[in-house]
């Protein structure tokens, strides 16, 4: 491991700290064991320690992992940089599970499932299959 790379204890573990910003700000801020998050490359996770590096997000879930609990939460996109005892999500959209509203992301996916269905008008089907993809991925989360 680098020198300069200076790995946070807590409770005998070194952990990561993690912020989660939006474009409407920080939203919030952990201090986790191990996170695994959906690259546009693959799933990738990270622990204390890991070589730093900068990546894009897809739509999906972050898992978090404190010495207490599994945080889950749902991103569209972004970016994510690693720094060794820090990583940076910088997410178009970012909920956590249990704030997700089901009713409203039960009503995304049937409004963008019935615009792909629909032939008889014109979309931007590739703005259409991204929004079935977030509605999809909010209600997943919601079930972790």
């Amino acid at each position: 491991m680098p020198e300069d790379i200076q790995l946070k204890e807590t409770g005998g573990a070194a952990t990561i700290h993690v912020t989660i910003v939006t474009p409407s700000g920080t939203q919030e801020e952990y201090d986790v064991r191990h996170i695994r998050l959906p690259g546009s490359e693959g799933e990738f996770g990270v622990l204390p320690g890991h070589i730093p590096f900068l990546t894009t997000l897809k739509i999906g879930p972050v898992y978090m992992d404190t010495a207490k609990e599994r945080i889950v939460w749902a991103v569209s996109g972004g970016f994510v940089e690693v720094l060794g005892d820090a990583v940076m999500i910088l997410a178009e959209t970012a909920e956590r599970a249990d704030q997700i509203d089901r009713e409203r992301a039960e009503a995304a996916r049937q409004r963008a499932s019935g615009r792909l269905r629909d032939s008889r008008t014109e979309i931007d089907v590739n703005r259409a299959q991204a929004a079935l993809a977030r509605a999809v991925n909010r209600l997943n989360v919601m079930k972790s």
